[in-house]
């Protein structure tokens, strides 16, 4: 049974005309959404029109399988001057078809880019202008903005001038323009034969479409006689080729695009930057945030296009404002002509859409529904469209530029255009109204504007329009003065012996990607390539006249922190804007983590392909459960890689070697040490466990005074290799303590043009402990003469590699003594090392106890080599468990996943918390913090910590201050020991006292639990095979049976929400 659609009385023949105010129409449509409230229908003159206004309907309608964009109202009146334009044409009609796949890629973020330049001189027109008018020239904000809308279109798209701002009187295409588009709206809300009758403006419409159509069919028509090489939107539409068709646009369909570009373009970016200098000079507080970020991040000098992407408290005031008063206010849908539902019934069922109906979305209303924006949805709170915020919003709660493939195709230039605008007014000037009880009134025509917006612009202290003329004609030539450019990790390749660039991209938190790609760096001089090394969001475009490497990793199914920029912008991408880069993905993983293994990689491949870019090679992996990464790469590299670049760019014959050329002194000392690290010092050591135990430490640091963590955070450490290590590779080079080297080769992370320790350059750049690769033993190879040593080298490299290599950890250094008549240089040894990484800890302390002061809980690893005949020292562990109290050390705190926190509503949200080993370390951290809190007096949800040891007596790590904290209330504890399990209910694993206790596990979760799990690959399985059967048995219980792949696509849902996991090896 369905709901009546609730609808005003009419008058016969008339409906509900005299219902809407001719001259705003939106504020007649608002206030009926009041009364009658989010569905209402409406019965006029020019058709019947469903208007709908809350978020939960418009959702519904988002699907674009039931329902498509209508073109009605003045959009249909607008078909007379631009026909089938992207913006007026029905989906589906062949020229929109092909005019969207070819325009799509026109207005990719790169071609954006390309723009900048031009957004920015018609920018600083605008800016020159009120500083030269002086501060009590009073501003036409709708106007001005206007024009600088009008002016960077026709610029960007069409190379044309209209020179606003140069003239009081605006072109005659600009006036034929704005008239159409004011006529446009007034005949829709008129019958037909009413419009006929009104002759004088039924001429004059017919008048200014003509106006429009000859301008812009004059223009391709010289573009034709005289082409050019501009990558404009004109030359876009001439030149390009419809990918599915072959077809070309035709000159009419050019015409009505352009025209289509500057009145779509024009009319709602002008609007959104007049609403929001409007609140802005009605919320002050707000305006002077965005002052404040424009004066760190760009500061006094010129703005560049990189700035466009550092501004994001800008861009929430701008998303703000879109959502407040959305300059499209209106989008008018119908049920697609695919929809073969019959009825169909919208609302869950609620109400019937009958056939030929038109529904029309009040998009103001749906972008302040209470439900989605809370009680203060009607104020300016930027806050909220703060990025993360922003990320948050339900599906479809924010859609200023329309829905699915009717989307704005522009939004892109629009985003651009707005920020540079913004950015440079707010850094060069201050605002007030001229009007101070200026109450904002809506104008009205196809899109809304503030009507009888006036203010005066003051330029900011220490400025002068002289001054100010010098800063904004930078443009985009230098970097602004006092920010200093992010130097890459890794230097650029420069050497006599490279000839052909190539771009090497990598994405990973661990140090590994970062050490592939110097690997491949080092090695490209041999292959003729010279190496531009970046981490993936220090990439600002993706380069076509060279081979692009990306090597990536995931982590828990998400980008490393270095890629997610550029994985948000590759997943942003539409069409096919990437036509012309060629690439390779080498994807680091583990296969442990099944759900996601090589997701970031695997997605990184496809969507580049996708956005048409050219695979060069497939697709490399590695696996770190194996521990051969590095083999893994090289393999990858020699049989597939560097083949698939010969073939594609050909490769230059005697490149250099990749052996550093050094120079050997015993005289000198120095140190050289080059890491994003600060000095931290250690103020406590205990070991943990007791002798016969796995060895456990607990290490206490005093962090640097700038240095901030959150419970659950990282800390880096940089280590240093073991001295007995050290020592073998000094004894095994015949070198002295004290010898130093002068590297002279260019392609290396090692400091060069100097002479260094080479202890220090061992100790503190290098890997010494990485598993020796097949190419690290083809290298040592070439350094040996005798027969029977090269052919028992060369057995190694066979299918036995992984069992005597790789399992056994042996070293390039472990092969060099084994075989001590191999003639290695220690250029050549040094070449085969990866640099020295970075290691993660969890922190396993609060800041609420001591924001100066973190700690870290680790095993460690050393142990006999399963080689046998030495020691296997871990690097990093072994480093730490040798620092005493007064040490200084390398550190830099690394955040976690941003779920993987305490709740903010730390007294409604009860936590599950799950560990084993060392993974007790981040849950040290939260219930520490939990105790702090209730030992000031808070009332917290209760806490389920479940630990795994081995044995009641012996690791039971910081048993006795998690049972003071447990008497306290901050925790309840639940251990399983493996070697004691009569101790621990019969469990013998931490997921298998999970499942004992799932009614508790199951009353916590029912009540809104959090899930946190800390350890290796094996506990983050348990615990997931543990919640799945638990859900699977309580829908058993609960009359519902179901299957293993809906309970796994029921956990799969709870991920970074309700369920967070840091895993490691």
């Amino acid at each position: 049974m369905t709901t009546p659609i609730p609808s005003p009385p009419g008058l016969p023949l008339l409906g509900n005309a005299f219902d809407m105010d001719p001259t705003d129409s939106l504020l007649s449509l608002m206030h009926l959404a009041e009364v009658y409230g989010p569905i209402y229908e409406l019965r006029l003159p020019s058709g019947d029109q469903i208007i709908v206004s809350s978020y939960e309907l418009y959702n519904e309608l988002c699907d674009e399988k039931r329902f498509g964009k209508a073109v009605a109202g003045g959009l249909m009146e607008l078909r007379h001057a631009i026909h089938s334009g992207l913006f007026s044409a029905d989906t589906g009609e062949p020229a929109w078809e092909i005019a969207h796949r070819v325009l799509t890629p026109a207005f990719g973020p790169l071609a954006i880019r390309s723009m900048f330049d031009e957004m920015h001189e018609i920018s600083t027109q605008l800016v020159m202008k009120w500083a030269r008018f002086g501060e009590e020239s009073k501003i036409n904000v709708t106007d001005d903005f206007t024009r600088l809308t009008l002016d960077s279109i026709s610029l960007c798209a069409m190379d044309t001038r209209f020179n606003s701002f140069y003239q009081s009187d605006l072109h005659p295409f600009v006036q034929a323009m704005q008239q159409v588009l004011t006529e446009s709206g007034r005949r829709a809300g008129r019958p037909s034969i009413v419009n006929r009758l009104m002759r004088a403006s039924e001429k004059q419409f017919f008048e200014d479409i003509d106006v429009l159509q000859s301008t812009a069919l004059a223009i391709v028509a010289d573009k034709k006689s005289n082409p050019t090489e501009k990558k404009d939107l004109v030359n876009a539409m001439l030149n390009g080729k419809d990918a599915k068709t072959g077809q070309k646009m035709t000159d009419g369909n050019i015409a009505d695009n352009m025209i289509t570009f500057l009145i779509a373009g024009h009319e709602t970016t002008s609007g959104l930057l007049s609403f929001l200098f409007y609140r802005f000079m009605a919320n002050p507080s707000t305006f002077q945030e965005a002052q404040k970020e424009v004066d760190m991040v760009i500061g006094t000098g010129p703005i560049t296009v990189d700035h466009m992407s550092k501004l994001p408290y800008i861009q929430a005031c701008l998303r703000e404002a879109l959502r407040l008063n959305p300059t499209a206010s209106t989008i008018s849908l119908h049920p697609s002509p695919n929809n073969t539902e019959d009825p169909i019934l919208i609302g869950g069922g609620q109400y019937l859409i009958k056939p030929g109906k038109s529904l029309r979305m009040l998009m103001p209303k749906i972008h302040c529904d209470p439900q989605i924006y809370g009680d203060d949805a009607e104020l300016f709170r930027p806050e909220r469209m703060l990025d993360e915020n922003f990320e948050k919003l339900p599906k479809n709660a924010w859609k200023p530029f329309g829905n699915g493939v009717r989307g704005c195709i522009g939004r892109g230039f629009a985003w651009q255009e707005a920020i540079l605008a913004v950015a440079m007014l707010v850094q060069n000037f201050d605002f007030r109204l001229v009007d101070p009880g200026y109450k904002l009134t809506i104008k009205q025509t196809l899109t809304i504007k503030p009507k009888d917006l006036f203010m005066y612009a003051t330029l900011r202290k220490g400025i002068d329009p002289i001054s100010l003329e010098k800063r904004v004609s930078g443009g985009t030539a230098d970097a602004p003065a006092g920010l200093d450019p992010i130097e890459p990790k890794l230097k650029n390749a420069v050497s006599k012996g490279a000839k052909k660039p190539m771009t090497i991209l990598f994405g990973g938190n661990m140090g590994t990607c970062e050490s592939l790609a110097g690997v491949i760096a080092q090695s490209s001089l041999s292959h003729g390539y010279k190496a531009d090394v970046k981490p993936l969001d220090d990439a600002t475009n993706l380069p076509k006249d060279r081979p692009v490497l990306i090597i990536t990793a995931s982590y828990e199914g998400e980008p490393p922190d270095n890629a997610r920029s550029f994985i948000s912008w590759l997943t942003s991408l539409d069409g096919t804007p990437l036509d012309g880069v060629q690439y390779a993905v080498f994807g680091c993983g583990n296969r442990d983590w099944k759900d996601t293994y090589q997701r970031i990689p695997k997605l990184t491949d496809s969507l580049l392909e996708k956005r048409g870019a050219k695979r060069l090679a497939e697709r490399g992996l590695a696996d770190a459960a194996n521990n051969d990464v590095f083999n893994d790469f090289e393999k990858w590299e020699d049989a597939i890689y560097w083949p698939a670049i010969g073939h594609a760019f050909g490769e230059e014959e005697g490149g250099e070697s990749g052996a550093l050329d050094i120079e050997i002194s015993t005289t000198l000392r120095s140190s050289h040490l080059s890491q994003d690290v600060k000095d931290a010092v250690v103020i406590r050591s205990e070991v943990l466990a007791p002798d016969g135990e796995s060895p456990k430490r607990h290490i206490e640091v005093k962090l640097p005074t700038d240095m901030k963590y959150r419970s659950g955070d990282y800390l880096a450490v940089l280590p240093l290799n073991h001295p007995e290590v050290v020592h073998r590779a000094m004894k095994r080079f015949g070198l002295p303590w004290d010898a130093m080297v002068t590297i002279k080769s260019a392609e290396t992370t090692l400091p060069t043009g100097a002479p260094t320790s080479v202890y220090d350059i061992m100790s503190a750049y290098v890997e010494l402990n990485q598993p020796a690769t097949r190419r690290n033993i083809k290298t040592i190879i070439k350094t040996v003469t005798d027969e029977a040593t090269k052919t028992e080298l060369e057995d190694l490299m066979g299918d036995a590699f992984g069992k005597n290599i790789t399992e056994k950890r042996v070293s390039v250094l472990d092969l060099l003594e084994r075989y001590p008549m191999a003639n290695t240089s220690l250029g050549e040894f040094l070449s085969m090392l990866p640099q020295l990484r970075l290691r993660q800890y969890s922190i396993s302390s609060s800041p609420l106890a001591d924001p100066s002061v973190c700690t870290l809980t680790m095993g460690v690893l050393d142990e006999e080599a399963i080689q046998g005949g030495k020691r296997f020292h871990g690097v990093a562990s072994t480093y730490l468990a040798r620092l005493e109290v007064g040490d200084h050390i390398q550190v830099d705190v690394k955040h976690s996943h941003a779920s993987f926190h305490l709740p903010l509503d730390c007294s409604n949200i009860p936590l599950i918390m799950v560990c084993a080993g060392t993974g007790v370390a981040p849950f040290r951290g939260f219930v520490q913090e939990r105790a702090k809190q209730i030992q000031c007096g808070r009332q917290l949800a209760p806490a389920l910590l479940f630990i795994g040891c081995t044995h009641p007596e012996k690791d039971s790590l910081y048993k006795a201050e998690f049972e003071d904290w447990a008497s306290n209330g901050a925790v309840d504890l639940r251990y399983a020991y493996s070697r004691a399990p009569e101790s621990s209910n019969g469990a013998k694993h931490v997921q298998d006292r999970f499942w004992n206790d799932r009614k508790d596990v199951l009353e916590f979760f029912q009540a809104g639990a959090k899930v946190y799990v800390c350890g290796r690959g094996r506990v983050g399985e348990g615990v997931k095979d543990a919640a799945m059967k638990m859900w699977l048995v309580e829908r058993e219980e609960s009359g519902e049976k179901k299957t293993e792949a809906e309970a796994d696509e029921w956990f799969m849902k709870l991920r970074n929400e309700r369920y967070m996991s840091d895993l490691f090896d």
